[in-house]
Formats: C-alpha cells, structure tokens, sequence
C-alpha cells in the first residue's frame, strides 16, 4: 500500500492519510486547543521557529503546527490525494 506525503515546509512531511483538518491559527479557540495539545504532549512544532500559519490535526489527535498558510496546504493536499483541479482560494467573501 502506497501512501502520499503531504509536504508543510522545510522537508517536513504528514501522510495524507493521517490528516483530519487543516486549520489557521489566528483566532482564540485554536489557541486553546494549540496550549491543550503542549500540555498533553501532543503538539508538533515544525515551523523551525518561524510563526504559526496553519494547524494540522491527525487521526492520532496530535497537532502539526507550519510556518506555511492552510491554503497552500490544502491545494498541495488536494494535488497529493489525486485531485488535478485542486480547490482555488480567494480573498473575496462569496
């Protein structure tokens, strides 16, 4: 069984499989659930000291945290799963 790595920067990888959400950091329940997942040592810090952009919950219930946005994570998990027309962003409220 072949399993796709999802690339979240600095040679730092997540299988695809794994991943139940991608999130961003900036809002006040996200960073209770980042200060939960340090306390029960669950959290991963690989953003080689850099800031917080995005949050990645696995299936294991621990917390990825990446120094690149949610939305150029989703589009390189959406290109790793197979999707050629990978979900297109925009600044805009629709």
């Amino acid at each position: 069984m072949e399993q796709s790595l999802l690339n979240i920067g600095f040679g730092n990888t997540v299988v695809c499989d794994r991943v139940v959400s991608i999130l961003s950091p900036n809002t006040a329940p996200m960073k209770r659930l980042k200060d939960e997942a340090r306390d029960e040592r669950r959290l991963i810090d690989a953003t080689h000291g850099r800031k917080t952009r995005s949050m990645i919950v696995t299936d294991s219930n621990h917390l990825i945290l990446s120094a690149i946005q949610p939305e150029t994570i989703s589009q390189r998990y959406e290109i790793s799963r197979g999707n050629e027309n990978p979900i297109k962003y925009s600044d805009k409220s629709q």
